[in-house]
């Protein structure tokens, strides 16, 4: 038996890993951890889509706003643990299920929570934070060079759980703009813990995780939207509207999933300002992705014709998610390993999603102008490529 392990307990040591460990790659349980918060994603694009085509905008944009940074929060929290200390040894794991199930708690209220009750959402979220706290505490005992920064983090992730709590005791009119502080504060406490003593990163494991949590998200728009074209079926006179949204969304979608795998992730994060800026900005990124679905299904809401959908409204449910997508990552990741063609053509494109909204056809048009992107990020790719082998 190894020195690292404890006989009585069989609780390995949590020490940081190796951040040049080669060939390292998301385990099983990571990925296991994504798919049960894309639940929670699906969940909260559903309420969203049904607020919106009840006419309740305004509420609802603000609704999905704070309820997709309670997911998106706690999984990336989850994720730089895991590239940094993670020992896959049962405890570990059980506080990771521990975390997974606050993620369900959190999917079962977020209904409640787009008519203004917080409640389930706040206590899963709080689950889910509280076993950051006890993993946090494990990894502050063996090394004693992140000890300062481990107990700072349990530390501040304690202190603003119990504003949460407090939260669901402000009035209604209060809540938005305690939440932007509480918010605040969950964004403050890795900064100041990093400040100690900066944790360990992989940086392509962790560009990995973003990637397949993107990927996952933009397969379950995907799926959301396909769903959607299926329930339609027999509520339309022509079936060619229906496989013209189809196909339009299928196009869409692989070419924010081509754009978003176009540049090289890992040098993204090659210092601590920069991953926490490829970190947060990260929101975006997820938050369009996951959104995208919910203006195809407006689309199909105005052919059907159920609902108070100005057909206004609909174009833009599709095209500003899409352009936060494409000006996020462009921001991230694209634009210090592009040329100027290229950082002419994403932000380019998401302004120009944006316009067309307002002209005829815009779904078909943001697709013409997502392809045209792609179209340049392949001619380009040589360039990338070539840069990409000398970064190696």
């Amino acid at each position: 038996m190894s020195d690292t392990t404890t006989p009585r307990f069989r609780l390995s040591r949590m020490l940081p890993r190796d951040p040049d460990q080669p060939h390292r790659v998301a385990s099983s349980l990571e990925l296991f951890f994504d798919l049960v918060f894309v639940v929670a994603v699906s969940v909260a694009s559903s309420r969203l889509h049904h607020t919106l085509l009840e006419g309740h905008v305004g509420d609802g944009i603000v609704t999905f706003v704070m309820v997709f940074f309670g997911i998106w929060w706690a999984w990336m929290n989850f994720t730089w643990f895991a590239t940094s200390f993670d020992n896959d040894d049962w405890l570990y794991r059980v506080m990771t299920i521990v975390q997974m199930s606050g993620v369900l708690v959190l999917a079962a209220g977020i209904g409640r929570a787009f008519q203004g009750d917080f409640a389930v959402v706040v206590l899963g979220y709080v689950v889910m934070r509280v076993a950051m706290i006890a993993q946090w505490l494990r990894a502050s005992r063996p090394d004693p060079a992140y000890q300062r920064t481990a107990l700072f983090y349990a530390a501040g992730i304690a202190i603003v759980q119990v504003f949460w709590l407090l939260f669901l005791l402000v009035p209604a009119t209060w809540q938005v703009p305690v939440f932007v502080v509480l918010a605040a504060a969950e964004l403050a406490v890795p900064l100041i813990a990093e400040s100690q003593n900066t944790t360990p990163w992989h940086a392509h494991h962790i560009t990995e995780r973003y990637s397949l949590f993107t990927l996952i998200v933009l397969g379950e728009s995907i799926l959301a939207s396909a769903n959607a074209v299926i329930g339609a079926l027999d509520e339309v006179e022509s079936l060619w509207s229906l496989i013209s949204i189809a196909v339009l969304t299928l196009i869409s979608a692989a070419s924010m999933w081509w754009i978003y795998f176009w540049p090289p992730h890992h040098r993204a994060i090659t210092s601590m300002r920069r991953s926490f800026r490829y970190g947060y900005t990260h929101y975006f990124v997820l938050a369009g992705a996951a959104a995208f679905s919910v203006g195809i299904e407006l689309q199909i809401d105005l052919l059907i014709g159920e609902g108070r959908v100005p057909p206004l409204l609909a174009a833009f449910a599709v095209a500003i998610p899409i352009a936060v997508f494409l000006l996020a990552i462009w921001w991230i990741a694209i634009r210090e390993n592009a040329d100027p063609l290229v950082n002419v053509a994403v932000p380019g494109g998401a302004v120009l999603v944006l316009v067309d909204a307002v002209l005829p056809l815009p779904v078909a048009l943001t697709t013409v102008i997502l392809v045209a992107v792609v179209v340049v990020l392949v001619i380009r790719q040589p360039l990338r490529a070539e840069r990409a082998q000398i970064g190696a």
